[in-house]
């Protein structure tokens, strides 16, 4: 049997850390990390994005804010908004619910927010310095990926990892990811020909096509590692609606460790953007302190996360 990994546990005791990181800034007289959520339109998902994650700043001590806008609201005025956050500096994360509504270009929006407050990672700044390996902001649900499977890897170096779904937020920053971590990368897509053959030499598999149950057993190999970034509704055979992934989770047992839908990735995206928020807020006030070192981004203690060595138990 596969072990499952369990994401929630994972975010948790990030989360831990992440308060513990709260407390010792505000004690040594630092400011307490701000975020602040744009909503435009009344979108129900993302309406419950939003409180989750309103929530999670509570947990761990983060001041949080939300701007509620009308679904009529302009490109102009939304961007109106952002230059008053990039300028507030109680603000150091900025967050811009995605979807917008179709009048407004996505990518106007989000590359207008400040890269140091870009906490989703989302800003061609923090996606280029991502890509030279300089630093940066990444993006939430990759930054949790790698954190999952360093509770399960014990070493990257030369391992061969299968990346399935080409997306700018988590397909193509994953594979980098992975790069950086000296693995052997082969990043792929629905119409990549011949996938279940590439995908069954893997070490690493992380499926993140939104196809649904599109990785079978016959494609992971016994030992492999599988990270299932999918999550789609659909109706069981018992007439119910019920969630799954992109890999068919009861055909990949004989995997070392795989991630449950729901339970796995989901959980890490909040809990990184948290992190996210209060290492921006320590990078934006280094900055501002005299002779401040601007290194722009620690990564989450490890040893914190899972204790001495890559084992959650």
């Amino acid at each position: 049997m596969a072990e499952v990994i369990d994401g929630r546990k994972v975010a948790a005791k990030l989360d831990e850390q992440t308060k513990a990181e709260v407390d010792a800034l505000v004690a040594a007289g630092g400011p307490r990390p701000g975020l602040t959520v744009i909503l435009v339109g009344d979108d129900g998902a993302s309406q419950v994005y939003v409180r989750r994650k309103i929530k999670g700043c509570e947990k761990v001590g983060i001041r949080s804010s939300e701007h509620r806008l009308p679904a009529d609201t302009t490109q102009d005025e939304l961007l109106a908004l952002i230059d008053q956050l990039n300028h507030d500096p109680d603000v150091h994360g900025i967050l811009c619910q995605v979807p917008l509504p179709a009048h407004i270009d996505t990518r106007t929006v989000l590359g207008a927010i400040s890269p140091e407050k870009d906490v989703d990672g989302f800003h061609p700044v923090n996606v280029g310095r991502l890509s030279t390996g300089t630093g940066g902001i990444v993006p939430c649900t990759p930054l949790g990926i790698m954190l999952l499977l360093e509770s399960v890897v014990d070493d990257f170096v030369g391992k061969d990892a299968v990346v399935i779904g080409k997306s700018n937020i988590v397909g193509k920053p994953v594979a980098l990811l992975l790069l950086d971590r000296e693995c052997t990368v082969t990043v792929t897509h629905i119409y990549t020909e011949n996938l279940p053959e590439i995908a069954a030499k893997a070490d690493i598999i992380v499926a993140a096509a939104g196809a649904p149950e599109l990785v079978k057993g016959s494609w992971v190999k016994p030992g492999a590692v599988v990270i299932d970034v999918g999550i789609t509704r659909i109706m069981g055979e018992d007439g119910k609606e019920k969630l799954v992934g992109d890999v068919k989770f009861d055909e990949v047992q004989h995997a070392k460790a795989v991630t449950p839908v729901p339970g796995g990735v989901g959980p890490m995206t909040i809990a990184c953007l948290l992190h996210n928020t209060v290492q921006a807020a320590k990078t934006i006030s280094e900055a501002k302190a005299p002779n401040g070192d601007s290194d722009y981004r620690d990564a989450p203690d490890r040893s914190l996360i899972y204790g001495e060595g890559a084992s959650l138990d």
